[in-house]
């Protein structure tokens, strides 16, 4: 994936789309206490396996926020999408499955891990993790995503799954070791 950053500024939040910015003040056990909190959607992400590949279907994209650590900002993550729409959370799982990577899902097809609150420090936005599998005769599209995002779908064989889990060289999101975790862990009785 070509990710070449020129003119990286930051600047002062104005007309926000996807967060609000809020200072809450409170009294615990007594003691007047206050907290900046970011107040953002909530999301939905999927665990996509490819039966025919024995690999994990995966997006590369750039994250500014992440750039402002690294330099570099890519990050390898599960499909994912923020909950903005008049949809299920299912129905969100499915759209971004097919618009990110590619493969149309039959929404009865996506089955949920489970859901937790992300950034608990500062913006506690709730995940929904879901977990589902693909093959070639679903593919519709090379995905990549809407309008102006620029995705790269990767495809990481599941024999490497667990060493990159723990490769703090590649930037990856807490869910997506999640679902890996639970992957390795599940039990297979229960799972397709």
């Amino acid at each position: 994936m070509q990710n070449k950053i020129e003119n990286f500024q930051l600047q002062p939040l104005k007309d926000p789309k996807f967060i609000r910015s809020s200072f809450a003040t409170y009294r615990q056990n007594g003691k007047d206490k206050n907290w900046e909190i970011v107040e953002a959607h909530d999301s939905v992400a999927i665990l996509i396996y490819h039966k025919e590949r024995d690999a994990f279907v995966l997006v590369k994209q750039f994250r500014p926020a992440v750039y402002i650590q690294n330099n570099n900002g890519l990050t390898v993550e599960l499909c994912a999408g923020i909950v903005d729409k008049n949809l299920s959370l299912v129905e969100i799982a499915k759209e971004e499955i097919e618009e990110e990577c590619g493969y149309a899902v039959v929404a009865e097809n996506i089955e949920k891990i489970t859901s937790f609150h992300t950034s608990v420090g500062f913006a506690g936005s709730k995940q929904t993790v879901y977990y589902t599998e693909v093959d070639e005769g679903m593919k519709v599209s090379e995905g990549g995503g809407i309008d102006d995002e620029q995705i790269e779908v990767t495809y990481l064989p599941i024999s490497e799954a667990k060493a990159f889990i723990y490769n703090e060289s590649i930037a990856k999101t807490p869910g997506l070791m999640f679902a890996f975790m639970w992957w390795f862990g599940r039990d297979t009785k229960h799972v397709s």
